[in-house]
């Protein structure tokens, strides 16, 4: 499947393409382009989520084969890739099934694996039809919900704006598939994959949910851990945001 993607930056650039989390979009690298400058920011829409298409299967596999047929149509033989949680365990299959297509990785606090019993609860979690009456309710449900610690409100405004959409009972709802996330906490649960062998740059949160991930000690890993949970885009952007830049040079 070609996904949907967006672009940012220089259009001549770089190019790097950006993979979201489960139940995200590739929309929400915007504001990380800003501190790229030279580089082709691509954000991509996942199977199932945001703009793609939602036919099954959502299994990882098919995630990569989205990927490469996407790159292939935008005429990109080799770039650099990053990912955040679900999508940074994309990448890093990625590396491994298409290195001549990743050049350099970045994994923002990637679900390498996850407990099995996590995974359980948040495909439980997904299921119910989660809907807000108003954006603003959208914004206060995700401020409240305890996996943020130092996310600017805009931040938050911006995400909802961009990735909610209204149905046809008013209600407004974030734009993705819930079995396709369910598959998605499934894939996570499942036995983690090795680290890239390309460069790779891992962002650590330190207050992350996510505290099971073995690091390795390669030469071509290079860890920062900084402040904040597990979105570390938002709660931590500035530090992030260097750090990748720095990486990428």
């Amino acid at each position: 499947m070609r996904l949907n993607t967006y672009e940012f930056g220089d259009a001549a650039g770089r190019p790097i393409f950006c993979l979201h989390g489960v139940t995200g979009h590739g929309g929400r690298f915007a504001q990380l382009a800003t501190r790229l400058p030279g580089f082709r920011v691509i954000g991509v829409d996942l199977r199932g989520h945001g703009y793609s298409g939602y036919e099954p299967p959502w299994d990882i596999a098919t995630h990569i084969a989205d990927l490469v047929e996407t790159a292939d149509s935008l005429g990109v033989a080799s770039a650099a890739w990053l990912g955040h949680s679900f999508g940074g365990r994309i990448v890093a299959e990625l590396s491994a099934a298409a290195p001549e297509l990743a050049e350099r990785t970045i994994l923002l606090d990637p679900a390498m694996r996850i407990e099995s019993q996590i995974a359980l609860t948040s495909a439980e979690g997904t299921r119910p039809d989660v809907s807000f009456a108003s954006l603003e309710d959208a914004v206060e449900a995700k401020l409240a919900d305890g996996t943020l610690f130092t996310t600017p409100r805009e931040i938050v405004e911006t995400e909802i704006a961009a990735h909610f959409e209204q149905g046809d009972d008013g209600r407004w709802r974030a734009r993705f598939s819930r079995v396709a996330a369910i598959v998605a906490w499934s894939e996570m649960a499942a036995e983690a994959p090795a680290f890239p062998k390309q460069p790779t740059l891992l962002v650590l949160g330190a207050r992350s949910w996510i505290t099971n991930t073995v690091v390795p000690d390669l030469p071509s890993l290079e860890v920062v851990t900084v402040a904040g949970g597990h979105s570390v885009l938002w709660d931590n952007f500035d530090e992030t945001a260097a750090a990748i830049a720095a990486f990428l040079g």
